[in-house]
């Protein structure tokens, strides 16, 4: 197969992990940048060009789009589809996924365990946000934030009001959270591959931080999930419309919640923590199932 992927960074563990798979199970695999990518939107015949080069023949293309380039990732991807070639995550399902309220509205609406999460744009109506989460201690999400930045936990109510005052002030979108204290300052990342979780980790936040993502300093080691904490990983991947995604669950006094769905799990972690071929099996999925011409929306909304 010739197999697109789309990364900034070739040399991110993540991407080399995926090129070598790709290569040794004999496939051709090319990096493009998607902001060199630009496109050619026309009925007859659309085209990508990257670095003065039509990008043709490709049979699959492999999403790896950061978060601050969603909106032109996703278009490039788009344009992909439009030309017939399968994608591993759709554009759709990663722009469903990236949008931190569209995610847990979607989520609620099918049932899924979340914290409790509440939403607001007045600084009137501050109190009572609060008071719909359960009250301090709780968590201010920035809705844009990744990798932990942006997120606070606000240990009084006092100090929820000044931090969620201050977000309001410069215009900033927020979620406000239950702080789920049983969980330890650990979550569980569940990966999820064609409707199965292949592995699981558990991260665990350094001593005085609450935020458990390896780029802060946690820790990753294997774990045995509940079939429940399974399903509902399952399941959460699949409302978003995800063929592969990184599910990140807490374990709280009321069962799994679902904090975030990732389009674009990172590898080094889950491989390190399981010692599983995660690359590998994403190319055996990409193998299966990505076909010239299967393009289609998945899930809904």
């Amino acid at each position: 197969m010739k197999i697109a992927l789309l990364s900034r960074n070739s040399k991110l563990y993540s991407s080399r992990r995926i090129i070598e798979a790709a290569e040794q199970r004999g496939h051709e695999i090319k990096v493009i940048d998607v902001l060199r990518a630009y496109m050619n939107i026309a009925s007859h015949k659309p085209s990508i060009h990257y670095k003065g080069e039509s990008l043709e023949g490709f049979d699959a293309v492999i999403p790896r789009i950061g978060a601050s380039v969603t909106a032109y990732g996703t278009a490039v991807l788009r344009q992909f589809e439009v030309m017939g070639v399968a994608p591993l995550n759709e554009s759709v399902a990663i722009t469903r996924s990236r949008d931190k309220l569209r995610s847990l509205q979607l989520l609620s609406r099918k049932g899924i365990g979340m914290p409790l999460t509440g939403y607001a744009s007045k600084p009137d109506d501050i109190k009572d946000v609060i008071k719909m989460v359960g009250g301090a201690p709780l968590v201010v999400k920035l809705l844009q934030g990744t990798q932990g930045i942006g997120v606070v936990l606000a240990e009084t109510q006092k100090a929820a009001e000044s931090v969620i005052e201050a977000f309001m002030g410069v215009k900033a979108d927020i979620l406000v959270q239950e702080y789920i204290k049983e969980a330890g300052g650990s979550d569980i990342r569940c990966f999820v591959i064609d409707g199965k979780v292949v592995a699981a980790m558990k991260r665990q936040a350094p001593k005085g931080e609450f935020r458990s993502n390896l780029h802060r300093g946690g820790t990753s080691s294997l774990i045995k999930i509940t079939p429940e904490e399974r399903s509902t990983a399952v399941r959460a991947a699949r409302i978003m419309g995800l063929n592969v995604a990184g599910v990140d669950l807490l374990r709280s006094n009321h069962g799994a919640v679902v904090i975030e769905v990732n389009s674009s799990p990172g590898l080094e972690g889950i491989e390190g923590a399981t010692g599983k071929d995660v690359a590998g099996m994403i190319i055996s999925y990409v193998e299966k199932s990505c076909k010239p011409g299967r393009t289609k929306t998945r899930g809904k909304g």
